[in-house]
This record gives structure tokens, C-alpha cells and sequence, in this order.
């Protein structure tokens, strides 16, 4: 991973493999959970908490654009190079993502079409928002280019994007008030639901699905860890009672879901608590608003795991490598892994389970993407190989 320094000159860090392992891991369980019915959903991370796969991306995002952009913000780099040095990269990632965003739109549309027409069966076409495609046709199409009207499985990227248009702003503000810009963060979540901010969701009424008010919270949160590691230091300080927290928070979360009348007894008191007029977002499990419970037991798991010596270990090893290569190469392995989503529900409504089964989809997905980013990067051009810390530094 390049940053630049305060010179100007370009260093090649080594790559902090907890990063690529996770987000890795994180695609394949957003994988597995777009294709619904298959046994292996109940493996993935939103078994074990209120949180799930996608906070992990928003994360490991975060981290990312935190290591590969803050550098060129530096001051001594703006004062050498420019503010657009620093600002250009970050909007042409931001421009590429929404370039993705329509191609997969159009191919989902043109799958759900395709099954409709092969199985003979139009009820495709009101599955995933499709709706208003067909019914409504004028108005979604002005509302797809425009990121108004989202279809299912392909409508993280469009937040994602929206996020790294402010990215700029926020690392500015993070490399020099890093516990400002969480302040502003928390406090524009909790406006969020306060007050049910939301960008429009025209033709539909309503918001976004990933509300970037509300999940500007996890990405924020990984941006100000990858602030923090990219001056080899860590934004939370390591603490046996930080930890212990975090621990007992997870267990308790545990408990929550799967203790019997555990969790229809905390759920209950928490409406007691909406009625009495404490926010939403607060006292529900909402995923667009990104409820409390849902981020508190990301950020849990993400302190817990990044202080445990054991998973750089596990994600450093050999048996980690797939995790990597995909993660290395998330967007395209998101944008693969998105389309056979939408290829194996498709065949699994249509086909009636004749021709394939959902407990063999999964595992042919997986291997494919893995393909897909292994021969990528072997045909691609590339300056340096990938290289990898071998101690852990935090």
C-alpha cells in the first residue's frame, strides 16, 4: 500500500493483512446472504450478533481509504503538491463505484428480465424493486442514473460512494481533530435518526436502503482507524477493561438473540422506551438507521478483534491467502460475486431447485470469484508485488 510521505516521496508500507482477510471474508458472507435458502447464511456474522456483514465492509472501507489517501494531505505534501493531489484520487474512486453501480443495475434488470422470459415466469419482475422498471418506466429511469431507485442486492455501492465524495473533508479534519470528526460523526447519527434524514428514493417514497447519514458512523469509524495506523498508532488505546466491555457486551449480545425469553424481554423494554420517546435509532435493530444495538456490536467486535495477536497471526498465514486476494481486489470481487447472486436466485425460482440446489451454489460462487481475482491479478500490470506485514505492529 503506497502513501506519501511528508517529503513528497512515495513509501510502500507493507499491507496490513487483517484488512484485505477481513474484507475478503466480508464479501464472501455478503455473497452467501444475498443467496437466500442456502445453509452456509447460517455461518456468516449476522448469526452471531445484530451487526453484519455489511458494517464489516463499510469498515474495512474506511481503513482502506484512511491508509491509501491521508498521506496526501499531509501538510507538506498540499504545500508540494496541491490539495487536488490529495482530492482527485478519492473522487475518481468515487466515480468508478458509481460507474459500477449502473453497470450492475442494468445487468440485474437484464437477468430478472431474462429468467422472466426463459422460465415463464413475469412474477421476477416484481422481485428485488423491480417494479417500478416495468411499471413505472419514465420515472425509474430517471431515478437510476440519479441514485434515487435502488434495486435489492445492488444498492450498497451508491452510499459507498457518497461517502467517499465527503472523504476529502473528513480526513482533513481527522488528521488534525480526530476526536472532532468522531463527535461530528456520532452526532450526525444521531441526527439521522432523530429527525429520519435520509437522501430521496424517487419514484418510491421513502430513503435509501444504506442510509449514508446513518452509516457514515462505521465507515467514519474505520477511516479514523486507518488515520490511526497510518502513523503506526491505534485511534482507541488497548485496555483490559475496553476489552472485557467488549467481550461482555458480545456474549451479552449472544445472549440477547439466543437465550430463550431473553430477547422478547430486552426487545419489549426497549419499545417501552420508544413509546416514552426515546429516538428509534436507538431503541430498535433498523438497518437503514444503523440502530444502536446494530453499531455498538460492530464496534465491539471490531476493537475486540484488532486486539487479539491471534488474528494477525490467523490472517497473516497461508490458509488466509484466498481471504486476501479478495480483498485486495474487493470492488471487482463484489461486482462478480453480485451478478452470480443474481444469476443463482434467479435459477433457484425458476428452475425449481431441477437444476442446481442452494447448497451447491454458494461454494461454485466462491470458487469463481476466487478465480475471477487470481486472474486478475496475474494479467494485470503491476509495478511491485503485494507485500505484507510479518509482525504485528498494534
Amino acid at each position: 500500500m503506497s502513501q506519501p510521505n511528508a517529503g513528497g516521496a512515495v513509501v510502500r508500507r507493507p499491507r496490513d493483512p487483517r484488512i484485505d482477510a477481513f474484507r475478503g471474508l466480508a464479501l464472501i458472507m455478503i455473497f452467501i446472504d444475498h443467496v437466500p435458502g442456502n445453509p452456509y447464511e447460517y455461518f456468516t456474522i449476522r448469526n452471531i450478533g445484530f451487526s453484519d456483514a455489511a458494517e464489516a465492509f463499510f469498515v474495512m472501507s474506511g481503513v482502506a481509504a484512511g491508509l491509501a489517501y491521508s498521506g496526501r494531505f499531509l501538510s507538506g505534501n498540499v504545500a508540494k503538491a496541491g490539495l487536488w493531489h490529495g482530492v482527485s484520487p478519492i473522487w475518481n474512486r468515487a466515480w468508478v463505484l458509481y460507474l459500477v453501480h449502473i453497470f450492475l443495475t442494468v445487468w440485474a434488470i437484464a437477468i430478472y428480465s431474462t429468467g422472466a422470459m426463459f422460465f415463464d415466469l413475469p412474477s421476477l419482475l416484481k422481485l428485488i424493486n423491480l417494479t417500478q422498471v416495468f411499471e413505472n418506466t419514465q420515472s425509474a429511469l430517471i431515478g437510476v442514473p440519479a441514485l434515487t431507485h435502488q434495486l435489492g442486492y445492488v444498492n450498497i455501492l451508491p452510499a459507498y460512494m457518497v461517502l467517499l465524495i465527503v472523504t476529502p473533508f473528513a480526513i482533513m479534519l481527522g488528521l488534525r481533530h480526530p476526536w472532532l470528526l468522531a463527535a461530528g460523526s456520532a452526532l450526525l447519527w444521531f441526527s439521522a435518526g432523530l429527525w429520519r434524514l435520509n437522501l430521496p428514493n424517487f419514484p418510491n417514497p421513502g430513503g435509501w436502503f444504506f442510509n449514508p447519514f446513518a452509516w457514515q458512523a462505521v465507515f467514519v469509524c474505520g477511516l479514523l482507524i486507518g488515520l490511526s495506523l497510518g502513523r503506526n498508532e491505534r485511534f482507541v488505546p488497548k485496555s483490559r477493561v475496553l476489552f472485557g466491555l467488549g467481550i461482555g457486551f458480545l456474549l451479552f449480545v449472544a445472549a440477547w438473540r439466543y437465550v430463550p425469553g431473553v430477547g422478547p424481554y430486552l426487545n419489549h423494554q426497549m419499545a417501552r422506551l420508544g413509546a416514552m420517546g426515546v429516538p428509534f435509532n436507538i431503541v430498535s435493530h433498523d438497518k437503514t438507521f444503523l440502530a444502536l444495538p446494530r453499531l455498538l456490536h460492530c464496534l465491539a467486535l471490531v476493537y475486540v478483534l484488532s486486539c487479539l495477536s491471534s488474528v494477525f497471526r490467523a490472517t497473516a498465514s497461508r490458509i488466509s491467502a484466498p481471504l486476501r486476494l479478495l480483498g485486495r481486489h474487493g470492488l471487482l470481487v463484489f461486482a462478480s460475486g453480485t451478478l452470480l447472486a443474481l444469476i443463482f436466485n434467479v435459477l433457484l425460482k425458476g428452475a425449481n431447485g431441477a437444476l442446481l440446489n442452494p447448497l451447491s451454489l454458494p461454494p461454485l460462487g466462491i470458487i469463481a470469484m476466487l478465480a475471477i481475482a487470481w486472474i486478475y491479478e496475474v494479467t494485470a500490470s503491476r509495478k511491485a508485488h503485494t507485500v505484507y506485514a510479518t509482525a504485528r505492529a498494534l
